[in-house]
């Protein structure tokens, strides 16, 4: 097992990182956030037409790019530390579910970025469930492909995201499994904690520079020790939380007996760790970090939402204990 990336992963993320710069800068997340649809079509177009980004872990069969789950969660965390909004995620979480069941109807539009797709997560909320052009139900053991439907869109913490309430028909029958949609769950746990990790690392670089800069009483706020020790155990959080995406990655391409224990670790820690060193960063701010002007307070929504949105930080905690007494 290898927790340091590849040169070609670091590549892909170079990439990505240098992409997201270009187009989509924090200035464009806000205005971004603030449109009718909540997201530049431009953006999301150009991220599957140059990047291929839609189709990386899709099979080639299929029309993508047939990349491993550890691709993927480089390029989440340069999204989530891009606070990228659009339905990268949502159709994320149905290439990751379609794959698994082996759907070669919904695929190839996936793939190629013309079809926005997302998973109704828990029954009747939905990323990005106005705007997606299928959403899968999934119950039990079944799947449905619905492409109408009441969809309702919701007031949510994160201005970046949206979400709505959705209100599903019959749909299409997807063959599947039980075993093919636990792990497309644990998939999802993964995908996210990959996003929260770039979150938390975004956050700490913002904090690191602030306190390079800012002077308070005559003195640089770095030089507090204080200070020195919050900045110390938010990069404490930080190398842990990289190590446990990297090994859920890791055990999602090499290692299935292991993912739904890294999977559930994934989520019981760096969802939280996420959090506090978002929380952090704009509480050392001072006054400005919680203005609408600051983009410290949209990376901590961005943290808190996603802390919750596939259950609370004591669920994974639970499953874990269960995992571990097995």
């Amino acid at each position: 097992m290898k927790l340091v990336l590849t040169e070609d992963q670091r590549e892909l993320r170079g990439a990505v990182r240098s992409f997201l710069a270009s187009v989509s800068p924090l200035s464009a997340v806000r205005r971004a956030a603030e449109s009718g649809i909540g997201h530049d079509p431009e953006v999301y177009r150009r991220l599957n037409g140059e990047l291929g980004l839609a189709g990386l872990i899709i099979p080639e069969e299929y029309g993508g790019a047939g990349a491993g789950y550890a691709e993927l969660a480089v390029v989440l965390e340069e999204t989530g530390a891009a606070l990228l909004p659009g339905p990268f995620l949502a159709t994320t979480f149905a290439a990751i579910l379609l794959t698994e069941v082996a759907d070669k109807e919904l695929l190839p539009g996936i793939a190629a970025g013309t079809t926005v797709a997302t998973v109704a997560l828990d029954g009747d909320r939905a990323l990005n469930g106005v705007e997606a052009d299928v959403i899968l139900a999934i119950d039990g053991a079944r799947v449905r492909a619905v492409r109408g439907g009441d969809r309702t869109p919701l007031t949510t913490l994160d201005p970046t995201r949206r979400q709505a309430r959705v209100e599903l028909g019959p749909g299409e029958e997807i063959a599947s499994s039980e075993a093919a949609v636990a792990r497309a769950r644990d998939l999802f746990a993964v995908a996210v904690a990959a996003e929260q990790l770039g979150v938390l690392r975004a956050s700490l670089d913002a904090i690191v520079a602030y306190a390079k800069v800012r002077v308070t009483f005559g003195r640089l706020i770095g030089s507090y020790q204080g200070v020195k020790h919050r900045l110390a155990d938010m990069h404490c959080k930080l190398e842990q939380a990289e190590s446990i995406v990297r090994h859920a990655a890791w055990a999602a391409d090499e290692a299935p007996g292991e993912l739904p224990m890294a999977a559930a670790l994934a989520q019981a820690y760096v969802g939280r760790a996420c959090f506090e060193v978002a929380r952090d960063n704009l509480l050392l701010h001072g006054g400005i970090g919680f203005t609408w002007e600051h983009d410290a307070h949209l990376y901590y929504k961005r943290a808190k939402a996603d802390e919750v949105l596939l259950g609370p930080s004591r669920t994974h905690r639970a499953r874990l204990a269960e995992l571990l007494e097995l």
